[in-house]
């Protein structure tokens, strides 16, 4: 019987590389117009480097960026970056296809509803804030609320204990196998691979269940506590 279904955050409810890439492009362009001596091509790749070795969710990157190239901060530069980031960012961070109706019906289903996130706590939280998704989860388990991510079993134990609920009464959702679909059938949950958001190519995720969209879940929830 599935009591709750755990979500990954990032390329599952929401869009996040899209996001990410669009927010990266404004910031470049704005500070080349402040007076940044370097293509857009070559701005771009060089702080697109520094994400891949700081990790996605660094908040220092256009700081290091500047200093690589001037060895100081440009505040005019800095400032016209951050607020084309944000702007863009904001413009750009949707749901999917029917993710909002998606989770409602299983509200009303009386499904409980989770995050397990390995963004930071307070970055998860504002993408959950601005899209007004904060109120429809009982539980959200970030990085910071354990120190680990996924496929660590540490955050997906915290999430079934403040869900209250044993692993084989969740369903855990997410669009990286090796770290989703691997993290929660260690613990015993059954899977579900988000193959929209999915963007490794994955051709075997190893999961129960492999979806194209979010919809099908209310199938998938229907089928495993066999609902008419």
């Amino acid at each position: 019987m599935i009591k709750a279904i755990i979500f990954d955050l990032d390329n599952t409810l929401v869009d996040f590389m899209l996001m990410k890439e669009r927010a990266i492009d404004a910031a470049v362009i704005a500070m080349v117009d402040s007076g940044l001596k370097l293509s857009q091509d070559e701005a771009k790749s060089k702080i697109e480097a520094i994400y891949k070795r700081e990790g996605i969710e660094y908040q220092q990157v256009f700081d290091e960026f500047l200093i690589d190239e001037f060895g100081a901060i440009d505040n005019k530069m800095i400032s016209a970056g951050i607020v084309a980031y944000r702007t863009a960012r904001e413009a750009a961070l949707k749901p999917y296809p029917g993710v909002f109706p998606t989770l409602i019906e299983l509200i009303k289903m009386g499904i409980k509803l989770a995050v397990v996130s390995d963004a930071p706590s307070k970055e998860a939280w504002l993408r959950l804030s601005y899209l007004n998704f904060h109120h429809l989860f009982d539980v959200i388990v970030t990085f910071d609320d354990t120190g680990e991510r996924k496929p660590s079993p540490v955050p997906f134990n915290l999430a079934l204990e403040r869900l209250n609920l044993k692993a084989a009464e969740c369903l855990m959702i997410g669009d990286w196998a090796e770290r989703d679909v691997v993290g929660a059938k260690a613990v015993g949950m059954k899977t579900v691979f988000a193959r929209y958001g999915d963007t490794f190519d994955t051709v075997h995720p190893g999961s129960d269940y492999d979806i194209n969209s979010i919809t099908e879940l209310i199938n998938i929830v229907k089928k495993e506590n066999q609902i008419l």
